[in-house]
């Protein structure tokens, strides 16, 4: 049997992490898979999550500029690993907001992911990122960020492709630039698995909740927001809708397309955020209220036994901001099929 062993920074909830522990391939004469050796993440209620959903070695809830000097202190004890994943903050990325880019709070944060290849060398990795961040800075920081990558530690071959995760059976429009790297010296290529095209829709991935399922609590719309959402038809949102005066929204500036949108039942959902005012929750197509959190992490493609932890808002935060656990596994899937050898459908990669 051939298990890699997996480190994770800005671990979340545990997307990424779930998806490779499902992952198994198996070939004539072994099983490849991926077990768990640490995790880590700033936030508390985060990292609760994937205590409490992962079976893990160690769980390190610290901030990640702080990471290696307690490692260098030993107050930090690292269990061995041989493959790495991380999916560093993507709020100076992102096309909402400042897009401050690597000029940002956020944007440095990669380069702990560099760091700790330059310190390990594992033996591949996974990056992954908002759509974005090819765009900031006039894609100059993107440049940077490959460059980084393919010269940490001893060298890495890599593939980066924007994923369309609609594409992939995933039921939410999510889409994410992914980095995998291997090894220069294996002299393996990763390959982007071609799409399977088959659209899973919104209604059929919130199908037979049930009624006292972990995180399923309704959330409080006010009569406001509930006499607005009557004017709004499945698909559309508060600004192209007709909706009485006094139910109107008085927002300066651009009209911003997921503010109050309801879902469309026969299409994918657009994609679930993790913060976000009002008109940011994501709202059912029939019925007059936002989602409750156990409906965006099924948009998420989390399992119905998976339990957040934390507040309401806390849990919000965890589920918009993860990888969905099913493209993820998709992902590790073909990394586990690049090392074992196995052919597998591919296209070309798009960046």
């Amino acid at each position: 049997m051939t298990k890699f062993k997996l480190a994770e920074f800005f671990s979340g909830p545990g997307g990424m992490g779930y998806g490779a522990g499902l992952s198994k391939i198996k070939d004539k004469k072994n099983i490849h898979s991926i077990e768990h050796a640490w995790a880590s993440d700033y936030h508390q209620a985060s990292c609760n999550t994937y205590e409490k959903n992962i079976k893990t070695k160690a769980m390190f809830c610290e901030k990640v500029e702080n990471f290696f000097n307690l490692v260098d202190k030993k107050k930090i004890i690292l269990p061995e690993f041989d493959c790495f994943a991380y999916g560093f903050p993507c709020n100076d990325f992102s096309n909402v907001g400042e897009s401050l880019g690597i000029e940002g709070k956020f944007g440095p944060l990669y380069t702990y992911g560099v760091e700790l290849i330059n310190r390990y060398h594992p033996t591949w990795f996974v990056a992954e990122n908002v759509g974005g961040m090819k765009s900031s800075n006039e894609g100059k920081t993107f440049l940077k960020i490959l460059k980084d990558l393919e010269s940490a530690g001893k060298g890495y071959n890599l593939t980066v492709h924007k994923y369309k995760f609609e594409d992939y059976g995933i039921p939410q429009a999510r889409h994410r630039i992914i980095i995998v790297g291997i090894k220069k010296e294996l002299n393996l290529k990763f390959k982007v698995p071609k799409p399977n095209y088959k659209i899973m829709t919104a209604k059929e991935a919130l199908n037979n909740i049930p009624v006292n399922a972990y995180n399923n609590e309704l959330t409080n719309n006010s009569k406001q927001v509930i006499e607005r959402l009557k004017y709004i038809k499945p698909g559309k949102n508060a600004f192209n809708s007709e909706i009485p005066k006094h139910l109107q929204l008085n927002v300066k500036g651009a009209k911003i397309s997921q503010i109050y949108r309801r879902l469309h039942p026969d299409k994918p959902s657009y994609t679930v955020t993790g913060s976000g005012g009002g008109g940011t929750h994501v709202y059912h197509w029939k019925e007059n209220r936002a989602l409750t959190n156990r409906e965006r992490a099924r948009l998420q493609t989390f399992p119905d036994n998976f339990i957040f932890t934390g507040s309401k808002e806390e849990v919000r935060k965890q589920i918009g901001m993860a990888v969905p656990v099913k493209g993820a596994k998709i992902i590790f899937d073909s990394i586990l099929k690049t090392f074992a050898k196995i052919e597998y459908a591919y296209i070309k990669p798009n960046m």
